[in-house]
């Protein structure tokens, strides 16, 4: 820091101090854990030892100081040695393996990460005897240090956050940059849409200026107002264009796409939204502006000629007024219920219901206005030939939802049986109505399983509203299959911390005996054969063998007996392992889909660089493009006849371009990977065997909840989890091949991987967030990638 800065930052940490301080001008225990928001307590009561450096039980502006300006100022041996005495819990100048558990425990529960406890042990051992290289049972000051010096990331970003506490926020010094509607990247990334906009403007206005010049006999308010009354006759039938899913699922196959921006459609519809009803705002107030007019040169009132049909404005019996008064109430409410606070915050069903006064607007707008119907009579017949078709189509091939799973976070996976006329594309989407939850109600949601998945359909719904919370309680509180036992952690209850350091020994020998024995059993450990193994490898790289035991053999009917085909019943399915059963639920429960409708990842198959970025339940759509690419991937794959090596030729084809895929998945918590894990493990299984141009689908897990690797309070928990994913090959959060990171991407690191690699064309395609949306787009413009965004 140069002399201003620390002028600076004392006058801040005094501030700060005088204010958590209080009149005592000390800090307690107390004030020190509520000011340094940490979750778990230990971290607080290490430093504040650290910290109160006479022992008073309490911290002085002086104490406090010296130790920050150590942390700041300090070299990189200062900061090191500090970290070594938040780890010696009892200052003996060592670091035995019972106070590594202890901190990693606590690591653990700061970062919300939730492992049995033979996995706390499995850490601490990795860590220890990785650290530990004298093998003398305890690890010093300078074996940590060189431990450190292994992970060159961690020592390059190493900061403390206990001086980040008081640490005074950086003075922007940003410089003048171009305005990023002004770039050249933004132009080209988006020039389909502006192309569009600028269209629809030019149009609107010639449309304004034409039914301006038309009644310029009318005074100027009169002008003004049958020239937004054109440009409503306008918009109020291309609202409903862009809602003609079928017709732009059929256009997504076209060369169109290529011209016209289809893939947002969405956002073109709000647009034309809120300028209907700025339209509507000024037709209204021009109108009230020429009725004051005309009240001053008439015996008619200001209000009878808002109110009454006396004046006779309109062309049915004199109810324009009427009509457009009502008209400008519904619409206003439209819009206040169709707004992101409303449709976001659990009343989804507002906005559902509210939008559904689209039939009385248009009905009032035939009333109010004589040549509305000019422009509504093409429009209007292609939509209800639309519905028309999707009510007979979602009738006649009615589905069964035949299998439910309630998966964390209050997420339903559903099961559909599928028909064989039903035909979908990956990342597709369906409107599904399930009369024993709502009888009139449809709700859009993506398809989470491949087309080539032939005898069923999955989508995965997240509790975020009335509905989708009615129907995860309507299956939790079905009775969960007889006979089945209640589901629970293998191994018992977690026993009281145990002495580690008497232990060693004993523990690597058991570890090596259980990967043996498991790796005998599932084909030396590496490939499982179908997806059920794949789960069961997945549940004993968490919980070990314990978890994994056989299903009962289920019986086989008669040969003479029907099967559940013929009786017209759904079909049987697979047994789940006991420690699913409590969440599984078998059922046989009509429900109606229409659909399927095409959305931008229809694209993904015309490029050559895919990046796929999910964030939580966002993974949905990109489930289904996996699992569709493996298959497509799997076709490609050759074999040696004379040896056991494959590879797969990286050709293109008409069916797919692709040469790369990334797949990032972002969770919030530990449990939401497990939404998907028995997918994802057998896709990384479907790869087991290396590339000679690197692996073809890379996946990146990223979980928000536990801190990233340059906070102090989680340096020795990554280490650890690094040396144990290198040492089992897996991931000890999600069971993965693939290592799980802390914290958030940076996506300028991520994009400029992608960007270094330089496989072709790179195209990126997000569902989640629109917050995380616009950062992901402004660095795809940075880059020059296409993006695009699910949303529907």
């Amino acid at each position: 820091m140069s002399v201003d800065e620390d002028t600076r930052w004392l006058e801040w940490v005094t501030k700060q101090f005088e204010s958590i301080a209080g009149d005592d001008k000390e800090i307690d225990l107390d004030e020190f854990k509520t000011a340094l928001k940490v979750k778990e307590s230990f971290f607080a009561e290490r430093f504040f030892a650290l910290f109160d450096s006479d022992g008073s039980s309490s911290i002085s502006l002086d104490e406090l100081l010296e130790a920050l300006d150590l942390l700041i100022h300090g070299s990189e041996t200062d900061k090191l040695h500090f970290l070594f005495q938040v780890y010696d819990v009892d200052g003996h100048g060592s670091i035995d393996p019972d106070e590594l558990r202890t901190v990693l425990k606590s690591c653990l529960r700061e970062s919300a990460i939730s492992l049995p406890e033979e996995k706390l042990d499995d850490l601490t051992l990795a860590l220890f005897e990785s650290a530990d290289k004298d093998q003398s049972g305890a690890i010093t000051f300078e074996e940590l240090k060189a431990e450190l010096e292994t992970f060159p990331e961690v020592m390059e970003n190493l900061t403390i956050s206990a001086a980040n506490w008081l640490k005074p926020p950086d003075v922007d010094q940003k410089k003048r940059q171009t305005p990023r509607y002004l770039t050249r990247a933004y132009w080209h990334n988006n020039s389909r849409k502006l192309f569009f906009l600028v269209l629809y403007a030019l149009l609107s206005l010639l449309l304004f200026v034409g039914a301006v010049l038309q009644n310029r006999h009318g005074g100027v308010w009169f002008m003004v107002a049958k020239g937004c009354g054109q440009c409503l006759n306008f918009n109020c039938t291309f609202v409903m264009v862009l809602m003609l899913r079928r017709c732009l699922t059929w256009l997504r196959a076209t060369w169109v796409v290529r011209v016209l921006p289809l893939d947002q459609n969405i956002l073109l519809h709000q647009i034309v939204g809120y300028a209907i009803l700025c339209f509507t705002l000024v037709h209204t107030t021009a109108h009230c502006c020429n009725f004051v007019v005309l009240a001053e040169q008439s015996s008619f009132r200001f209000w009878e000629f808002l109110l009454t049909t006396r004046p006779g404005i309109g062309w049915v019996k004199g109810t324009a007024s009427l009509t457009g008064v009502v008209l400008q109430v519904v619409i206003c409410l439209m819009v206040l219920c169709s707004s992101t606070f409303v449709r976001r915050s659990g009343h989804f069903e507002v906005f559902y219901w509210s939008h559904l006064s689209y039939i009385w607007v248009w009905s009032l707008l035939m009333v109010h206005c004589a040549n509305f119907w000019k422009w509504f009579v093409v429009p209007g017949l292609v939509f209800l030939l639309e519905k028309i078709v999707g009510v007979a189509v979602s009738r006649m091939g009615g589905l069964y939802i035949v299998e439910v799973n309630l998966l964390p976070s209050k997420v339903t996976h559903l099961v559909l049986r599928r028909t064989q006329f039903f035909h979908f594309k990956p990342g597709d989407y369906v409107y599904i109505n399930i009369p024993v939850i709502a009888k009139y109600e449809w709700h859009p949601f993506t398809i989470s399983s491949a087309p080539e998945q032939p005898d069923s359909l999955w989508l995965h719904v997240r509790s975020m509203g009335q509905w989708t919370n009615r129907l995860y309680e309507y299956f939790r509180q079905l009775e969960s299959p007889a006979g089945s036992p209640a589901g629970g952690p293998a191994g018992g209850p977690a026993g009281s911390p145990r002495k580690l350091a008497s232990s060693l020994k004993t523990r690597r020998q058991l570890l090596r005996m259980q990967d043996e024995l498991f790796s005998s059993a599932h084909c030396n450990g590496a490939v499982a054969t179908n997806e059920d193994e794949a789960v069961e490898l997945t549940m004993y790289r968490q919980n070990g063998p314990a978890a994994v035991a056989p299903p009962p053999p289920s019986p086989e009917p008669p040969p003479d007996e029907a099967g559940p085909a013929e009786r017209g019943e759904a079909p049987p399915l697979r047994e789940v392992p006991a420690k699913f059963a409590e969440n599984h639920r078998f059922c046989n429960i009509k429900c109606y889909v229409d659909g399927p409708y095409g959305t931008p990842t229809r694209q993904i198959f015309a490029s050559e660089h895919a990046v796929l970025i999910g964030a939580g339940i966002g993974i949905t759509p990109f489930a289904s493009i996996l699992q569709s690419i493996m298959y497509r991937y799997r076709m490609r794959k050759q074999n040696c006849p004379k040896c056991s090596y494959s590879w797969c030729e990286n050709i293109k084809d008409s069916e797919m371009k692709l040469r790369k895929v990334d797949f990032i998945w972002i969770n919030r918590d530990q449990k939401s990977f497990e939404w998907f894990v028995s997918l994802l493990t057998k896709l990384e299984m479907d790869q087991a065997d290396e590339e000679p141009e690197g692996r073809f689908l890379e996946m990146h897990m990223y979980m928000t909840s536990a801190l990233s690797k340059n906070d102090m309070k989680a340096i020795g928990l990554q280490m650890a989890l690094d040396l144990l994913a290198k040492k089992e090959k897996r991931d000890s959060i999600t069971g993965l091949r693939t290592r799980t990171q802390p914290g958030r991407p940076e996506w300028g690191k991520v994009f400029q991987k992608v960007f270094e690699e330089n496989k072709g064309k790179v195209h990126v395609f997000y569902c989640g967030a629109p917050a995380l949306a616009k950062v992901i787009k402004a660095q795809c413009e940075r880059f020059g990638f296409h993006f695009y965004k699910e949303n529907f």
